[in-house]
């Protein structure tokens, strides 16, 4: 099989926007969670009033033809695509080419958009002097389709619009079309724009975190006895996938080799997490790469800090590692990043990879007694590492894992 290397990467996080401010973000125990005034000023009675915003962008260096049609969360992705496109060095014949395809995710489209669409639509009662680009902004493949229209990408296009895996399933996606000779490149990612329509969905359902409004920086606290909930985020990332020999002929640098990769379905209970599940995807994920569990020098973790998802992932990571692997949930930074979250993970598993940083777990004082034995990282460690894990679970029961390597 062909070998699919990481030639390139860009990102919007709440710690920052390139790898080393990530990084730095990361060792100094930087949270980025906030409280949100203008959700209290403008919903009368959701309880969750933090969250984890970007920092200020300036988009206005996009094409107002293509801007035009992207919300929020296209104009992020876009954004950190213009920075993997830099970084990877990839010319022009390169990014318009038959053989170069794109997959990319979101949970949804736009939601501000689709807010003021449907707010509109019902205050007039029809669709009289309607903006036509409302839906194009909202639409679940939005990234997808303003990316290939905004960068001229010609090849393979396949959204991956599957809530929290949405990016980690476009990069598996990316990566097999790659390995099995398909594309040579593929640019791959997601993003999830902040707005409070999907931090109020999450609270009806009893999954948010509304006990530290007053002490932000103090939750999401995945593993730990007091945690009281998700904190949703903001985010977006592309990574450049590209085929090892062809990276290597145009004196690519390369940060890591995607060696494995699965995702599965829980066939059972849409919101409810099945430890099953996710036992079973890792082990295809490390049968892909053809790899054992002793090879992985960490884990990092999808655990979002609710009550019943932590203690089953924990469970399901024992069964395959013991207590032996180190792991760590890094939404303890930055919050539940959604659509966003598994390409920004996968380029923590990459900084850990690359510079000896295996982070710990932020916000964890207490590792709940009903969590599995397993070697949670308290302290950053320094630690030279081969393989890097990184699991995402979504609802409707959808799984994926990823497994980076140094090369």
């Amino acid at each position: 099989m062909r070998r699919v290397v990481v030639t390139g990467v860009g990102m919007l996080t709440p710690l920052g926007d390139d790898m080393e401010s990530l990084k730095n973000g990361l060792l100094t125990n930087m949270s980025g969670v906030k409280y949100m005034q203008q959700w209290a000023d403008d919903m009368a009675d959701i309880s969750t009033l933090i969250a984890a915003p970007i920092t200020e962008q300036d988009f206005s260096d996009i094409p107002r033809k293509h801007r035009r049609s992207m919300g929020k969360v296209a104009l992020m992705t876009t954004r950190s695509m213009q920075d993997a496109i830099k970084d990877s060095g990839l010319e022009e014949e390169h990014i318009k080419n038959p053989r170069t395809g794109m997959s990319f995710g979101s949970t949804m489209g736009a939601n501000e958009s689709l807010m003021e669409w449907i707010s509109t639509v019902y205050k007039h009662n029809g669709f009289k002097g309607q903006n036509s680009m409302m839906f194009l902004k909202s639409m679940s493949h939005s990234v997808l389709a303003n990316l290939a229209a905004t960068f001229g990408v010609i090849g393979r296009a396949i959204p991956t619009c599957s809530a929290c895996t949405s990016s980690s399933q476009a990069i598996g996606v990316g990566y097999e079309s790659v390995k099995y000779g398909m594309s040579d490149i593929m640019f791959v990612g997601g993003a999830e724009g902040l707005h409070y329509l999907e931090a109020g969905v999450f609270e009806v359902m009893g999954a948010t975190s509304t006990t530290f409004n007053e002490n932000p920086i103090l939750t999401p606290k995945p593993f730990d006895k007091n945690r009281d909930g998700l904190v949703i985020g903001e985010g977006a990332g592309t990574l450049v996938l590209e085929e090892y020999e062809h990276a290597k002929k145009r004196g690519a640098k390369i940060y890591a080799e995607l060696t494995g990769y699965a995702t599965s379905c829980d066939g059972s209970h849409l919101t409810t997490p099945s430890r099953k599940g996710m036992e079973a995807v890792m082990k295809a994920s490390l049968q892909d790469a053809q790899l054992t569990a002793k090879d992985i020098g960490y884990i990092n973790a999808h655990a979002t800090a609710t009550a019943k998802g932590d203690i089953e992932e924990s469970h399901a990571t024992h069964a395959i590692f013991g207590n032996k692997t180190a792991i760590s949930s890094t939404k303890g930074y930055m919050g539940h990043l959604l659509g966003g979250c598994g390409v920004v993970e996968s380029i923590i598993g990459i900084i850990a990879l690359n510079d000896k940083l295996i982070p710990a777990n932020k916000n964890l004082d207490e590792v709940d007694d009903a969590c599995a034995d397993l070697d949670y990282v308290r302290e950053h460690r320094e630690e030279e590492i081969s393989h890097v894990m990184s699991n995402n679970f979504a609802f409707g029961g959808i799984n994926t894992s990823l497994i980076f390597s140094r090369v």
